[in-house]
């Protein structure tokens, strides 16, 4: 399978950009340019092209541009056989919406038409903060390999919110909640088995990756109420069991929605967590890769990659591991940087993207050649 890739971005009242069209190929694309000229809002837009809240995990009306009440939209032009076109967008007070080759469409579609993995600069502490980051990179990731994880998970969390309300208004009828947790169960069941089978494949993928950077083990973990392995009956008997206890907490403290995701520098075996900050962010580098291979084995096809902010925390020795992995993977990686001296060791092998502010508006300029 060939890799699809984005050919063509438009950009229309996206944050700093008022309107903004970028012409790609197959090639990663380098975007360079000073902080706060616009670099990330490009990278946004792409994410854009998967389901959720793309990178800045933003509502939809906080991508417009402001001042002003105008919405947002992004369109792009999609390699394939068939090309398709992508056009995301939300009007002013209104909610995210999707189209493709003109048709009205889920955000779930967009999962299967192109994957897309992400590595942020907020993405450095995922493994000194709380749970809530992992899981929601767990889920990224698990739903780039597996498409319907997100249903998934969005039935599982609406069956848990109904469940919350009752245990806040202390409910105490049965039969109130036992619908809704025989629901949590049956999905929570399927959502624990596609993040455990996502952790088995990217681990397997970064072993038997021969990156040059350092490999992460990764494990599936929780609280000491939830087991290892969330089977349907025993889930559901554990939320019946755990309702008094749950009521006196007002929320449900029992299920998949407690996991969390273990990691372990395997080469030193140590916890990620007590890494030193530039081994920490790259295990996120080693196993965002790894995401990517495990894809491109299961598909034939490698995902688009946005890495914001990426070379400036890497010496040039790991720049050039990083380009050479991303090159031989034939991902399109759309990566951003303060100077063009950072992609020194892409040459030839990249677009190059120069993005300039002025007035609080950003311009961007395809460059075939950034010297």
């Amino acid at each position: 399978m060939t890799a699809r890739v984005v050919t063509r971005l438009g950009l229309s009242h996206v944050r700093s950009h008022l309107r903004t069209v970028l012409e790609t190929d197959h090639r990663p694309v380098a975007i360079y340019g000073p902080n706060g000229a616009g670099k990330t809002n490009i990278l946004e837009a792409v994410s854009m092209l998967s389901p959720g809240r793309g990178l800045r995990r933003a509502a939809a009306g906080e991508i417009a541009r402001r001042p002003g009440e105008t919405g947002w939209k992004v369109v792009a032009g999609v390699s394939g056989n068939p090309p398709v076109e992508i056009e995301t967008w939300a009007e002013p007070g209104g909610v995210r919406q999707v189209r493709i080759d003109g048709k009205a469409a889920p955000q779930t579609a967009l999962a299967r038409l192109l994957k897309v993995l992400w590595l942020v600069p907020a993405m450095d502490r995922l493994w000194t903060e709380g749970a809530d980051g992992r899981r929601r990179f767990l889920d990224r990731m698990t739903m780039s390999l597996e498409p319907g994880h997100g249903e998934t998970v969005l039935a599982y969390e609406k069956a848990m919110r109904e469940r919350n309300r009752l245990l806040k208004d202390e409910i105490t009828d049965p039969r109130w909640y036992e619908a809704l947790e025989a629901q949590m169960a049956a999905t929570g069941a399927v959502l624990h088995a596609a993040r455990a089978r996502a952790v088995e494949r990217v681990t397997a993928a970064e072993a038997g990756g021969g990156s040059r950077f350092p490999a992460a083990t990764l494990s599936l973990e929780g609280p000491d109420e939830m087991p290892p392995v969330v089977e349907e009956p025993d889930l559901a008997a554990a939320l019946r069991e755990s309702r008094r206890r749950d009521m006196a907490a007002g929320r449900t403290l029992v299920g998949p929605h407690r996991a969390d995701l273990g990691a372990v520098y395997t080469a030193k075996g140590a916890p990620a967590r007590d890494c030193s900050t530039g081994e920490q962010k790259a295990l996120l580098i080693s196993l965002v890769l790894a995401n990517a291979r495990a894809l491109a084995e299961d598909t034939g096809a490698p995902p688009v990659m946005l890495l914001d902010e990426v070379a400036a925390h890497l010496d040039a020795d790991r720049r050039a591991a990083l380009y050479d992995e991303v090159i031989a993977l034939g991902a399109q990686a759309w990566m951003t940087g303060t100077g063009a001296e950072l992609f020194a060791e892409l040459g030839q092998r990249a677009v190059y993207v120069e993005v300039t502010e002025t007035d609080g508006l950003s311009e961007a300029t395809v460059r075939r050649d950034p010297g």
